[in-house]
């Protein structure tokens, strides 16, 4: 009986000392639900309820891993000569439906100019018109 009891004692010890050192290790940003210092003092006054309740609510969770695949890691993927392309891949110059809206994009402007150029002597036509009359 004293065997199991110091088999007992000792689990708990080494159960302690470890969650101290997790606890204290732990930045204090990721520790959940109480503050990083009543944790210490849970652990250290209420063994082993203390470092049971450490580990169970107050550790950092780990993300959950579901294989192989769950986590991105760089090059996993399509290789690059399987990689499905989207039209945004092609550079402008390559890209006919670009370089169409280029195209009509510039016969808009300019009309535009054309339509402001003509305001615009309209506008200094009638301005000399008015200063002509007032002098």
């Amino acid at each position: 009986m004293v065997r199991l009891y110091g088999l007992l004692f000792l689990i708990d010890l080494v159960m302690l000392v470890w969650a101290v050192i997790d606890c204290l290790s732990t930045d204090e940003y990721l520790v959940r639900n109480l503050p990083k210092v009543a944790w210490v003092f849970i652990i250290l006054l209420f063994s082993p309820v203390g470092w049971i309740a450490w580990f169970v609510a107050g550790r950092p969770q780990q993300p959950a891993r579901a294989g192989a695949g769950a986590q991105w890691r760089p090059g996993a993927g399509f290789p690059e000569d399987q990689r499905p392309r989207a039209r945004r891949d092609l550079a402008p110059d390559d890209d006919p439906a670009f370089l169409r809206d280029l195209a009509k994009n510039r016969r808009a402007d300019e009309e535009m100019f054309s339509k402001w150029e003509a305001d615009l002597r309209r506008r200094e036509e009638e301005l000399r018109r008015r200063e002509d009359g007032k002098a």
